[in-house]
């Protein structure tokens, strides 16, 4: 008789010690914690036909982001048609979605995994690999629509509710209702303080309302609880960008030498961070020293290209940064021919990470204005090639620095402005907006600018002090 999982969903193994080994590896895949991929195959090896097993195995894949886990979704895609019969509609319709995503029909993908989650409202694993999904196709809307729709059948009592929250908080966040994604990302970790996920949906909110003080106080008084956990390199590099906005460049660096990117990691999630994180520092003027040329060493090493083009556009900026001209060319001539395909990925290249990937080398080469004008179109439908608000504001900060630096006045107070507007406790919009006006030739009211700046990096350091 097969059994049931933590939650009441029925799985197709009759063995204890398999089930057992396949709840640890969800457990580490909700939380982040541990090598789920090394915990499945202990599974397998109790039971080689444990088709939940071999569906996870597939879901990991997908929540890689990366061309170079394909095969195990292959290999979860045989092992299907071979257990036959025994695998039930749940299980199957897991690997479905996955093989779909392989395909390269993302979008198709993360609608099957929803519809598991709409049909089986308890199976977290599918609820989890939708909403990485949708946060890879920037779908900000679905990132908190779909924990929302099977909220009524949770409550405290059920395994990995917090987890559940988790998410939800983050699609509320990316939604721009940031005091109810606080409230539900603290309740959740009222549930499970190790939640990773929890945690940065409630940083995010302190990222997007320019709360510095808060996001530093947060971050270090919650890394006990994750900082052993697969996400604590983009939790650390949060906590660099709260630096950045203070001009505190040497511990900003620090952080990344020591825990963004202190190792020759290949993961993409990890070189993405690295990036962003590099990108941002040159934007504001400062010297990085030999860690582009070191970054692109690392993201030679996949050699993978024309998969995910928002991995492929933070790939290109450590080569054009790194003057890796080989590299530069072969990554744009992969966008230019991967812009002509019907897949989402090629749908996403044509319409904005191919502009975007131009951008980002002529801006590194001195191309200033090209960049910009390459970029003022795109920047409105950033959110295709995927990521958080957070991270794509990569293109909204570059934008304004290219026009800046091309001579362009006027366009810079525009863009400043817009950023400023939006979050005026930000003292770097401030500074921003001041070197627009010094550009406009208004010497006073970029004084006044640079005044405003001041005060809000001071209020913020003070915060941090006391």
């Amino acid at each position: 008789m097969n059994l049931t999982d933590s939650r009441g969903l029925p799985v197709s193994t009759q063995s204890a010690a398999a089930l057992e080994r396949y709840e640890q590896a969800a457990l580490q895949t909700h939380g982040y914690f541990g090598n789920p991929l090394e915990t499945i195959d202990a599974a397998l090896a109790e039971d080689p036909d444990f088709a939940m097993a071999h569906a996870l195995r597939a879901d990991l894949a997908v929540m890689s982001s990366e061309q170079g886990a394909l095969p195990l979704i292959q290999a979860s895609v045989e092992a299907m048609d071979r257990i036959g019969t025994r695998v039930n509609a749940r299980e199957r319709a897991h690997v479905a979605a996955a093989a779909t995503w392989m395909a390269g029909d993302f979008e198709r993908a993360v609608q099957l995994y929803g519809a598991i989650a709409v049909e089986h409202p308890r199976d977290l694993l599918a609820m989890q690999t939708a909403h990485v999904a949708d946060f890879y196709l920037g779908d900000s809307q679905m990132l908190r629509d779909r924990p929302a729709q099977v909220l009524p059948q949770w409550n405290a009592g059920v395994p990995g509710f917090g987890y559940l929250l988790g998410m939800y908080a983050f699609g509320l966040e990316e939604m721009a209702n940031y005091p109810r994604a606080e409230d539900v990302g603290r309740r959740a970790l009222d549930l499970n303080a190790r939640d990773p996920w929890a945690v940065h949906a409630v940083q995010h909110v302190f990222e997007m309302q320019s709360r510095v003080h808060d996001g530093i106080e947060w971050l270090q008084a919650t890394s006990p609880d994750w900082s052993g956990s697969a996400l604590a390199f983009h939790n650390w590099w949060h906590l660099a960008l709260h630096h950045l906005e203070l001009d505190d460049f040497e511990a900003a660096l620090d952080l990344y030498d020591r825990l963004i990117h202190p190792k020759a990691s290949v993961v993409a999630l990890e070189l993405v961070d690295a990036s962003q994180f590099l990108w941002r520092v040159a934007l504001r003027g400062h010297d990085v020293g030999t860690r582009w040329r070191e970054l692109a060493d690392c993201w030679a090493q996949p050699a993978e290209g024309g998969y995910y083009v928002f991995n492929d556009a933070h790939a290109l900026m450590a080569y054009a940064y790194a003057g890796r001209d080989d590299q530069v060319r072969g990554i744009l001539a992969t966008l230019t021919r991967r812009a002509d395909d019907p897949d989402t990925n090629g749908r996403n290249t044509r319409d904005v990470g191919l502009p975007l990937a131009r951008a980002i080398v002529a801006f590194a080469q001195g191309r200033h204005a090209e960049a910009a004008e390459l970029l003022l179109p795109v920047r409105s439908r950033a959110n295709r090639i995927g990521g958080s608000h957070a991270q794509r504001d990569i293109v909204q900060l570059t934008c304004v620095e290219a026009a800046l630096r091309s001579g362009n006045g006027r366009l810079a107070r525009a863009l400043a402005s817009e950023r400023t507007e939006q979050k005026p406790a930000s003292p770097f919009n401030w500074q921003l907006t001041a070197r627009a006006l010094d550009a406009e030739g208004d010497a006073a009211a970029a004084r006044a600018a640079r005044e405003h700046a001041e005060l809000r990096r001071r209020a913020q350091r003070q915060r941090s002090a006391a």
